[in-house]
């Protein structure tokens, strides 16, 4: 069981994270671009590898269930909840660069969500270093 978990948590990390990471690292291009397009295809990619990615935390609480209380497990746990607020802040960003854009007023360009969704996307990529580095060295029992 705990091989299957295992599995599972690399697997929707692989495949969760990295897709997640990339929509959101991404949109700030298409902003500036003002490609509503190519940005509706990245918030909807956002929001379902982003709930995809709750898999991730799902399955290393299973399969880490009897170390817990370990430091590294611990933060991990705590740095993965602090990312996925800030997923939720990009795709609200993402959401309102979209509405700004699709009007008809010029003035609008959505630098305000470019910058925010810049900013949050990278700390995010940061944090999922981390966890991968706490996982990789952490408590090794």
């Amino acid at each position: 069981m705990t091989d299957l978990l295992l599995w599972l948590h690399i697997g929707f990390a692989i495949f969760a994270l990295g897709p997640v990471t990339a929509a959101t690292v991404s949109t700030p291009r298409f902003i500036r671009a003002q490609n509503v397009d190519v940005l509706r295809y990245l918030h909807r990619t956002t929001r379902a590898y982003a709930i995809a990615g709750v898999g991730v935390f799902l399955f290393g609480a299973l399969l880490g269930r009897e170390y817990l209380g370990r430091p590294y497990l611990s933060v991990s746990m705590t740095l993965f909840i602090v990312a996925a607020v800030l997923l939720f802040i990009v795709e609200r960003d993402q959401r309102t660069a979209i509405r700004v854009l699709s009007n008809e007023n010029p003035d609008d360009d959505a630098k305000v969500q470019t910058g925010r969704i810049a900013m949050l996307s990278g700390l995010i990529s940061l944090i999922w270093l981390v966890i991968l580095v706490l996982m990789v060295w952490g408590d090794p029992v």
